[in-house]
């Protein structure tokens, strides 16, 4: 069953992730519920030698499926941010346009460097890309 398919399933999803991700040393998600249609997760993966993704992710299931309105990724080692993905659109950036609104800000100038992600949904999850790119540098 795809985690899309209900909010039960995808919160089923969410606090199985450490069982299912040997890599995650510890979990903080939460699945808080917004109201009849929405629900934030926030909180964070925690993987060895000080990696951790923060998540925040909106999301609505008013048709039943689970469809991701914004997200926010952000990726530390120890007390240093070293990159985030978004979506927050950039409709003028043009190195963008093909994954629009989704993209990663890396260094140098972590602030201003973007570059496309194809990785990043709304209709699917997000996280086993997230995980997987984290157990490849950690």
């Amino acid at each position: 069953m795809s985690p899309f398919q209900s909010i039960n399933a995808y919160e089923n999803f969410i606090y199985t992730l450490k069982e299912n991700y040997p890599s995650i040393q510890s979990s903080t998600l939460l699945v808080l519920h917004r109201g009849k249609c929405t629900a934030v997760v926030q909180g964070e993966l925690i993987f060895k030698e000080g990696y951790r993704i923060v998540i925040k992710e909106r999301l609505s299931f008013d048709t039943g499926l689970v469809t991701i309105e914004s997200y926010g990724y952000e990726f530390w080692k120890n007390n240093e941010k070293i990159a985030w993905y978004d979506s927050q659109p950039y409709p003028f950036d043009l190195e963008l346009k093909d994954t629009d609104p989704h993209h990663k800000h890396i260094p140098p100038n972590i602030r201003h460097h973007r570059v496309p992600a194809s990785n990043m949904h709304f209709d699917r999850p997000n996280l086993p890309s997230l995980i997987q790119e984290i157990e490849s540098i950690s």
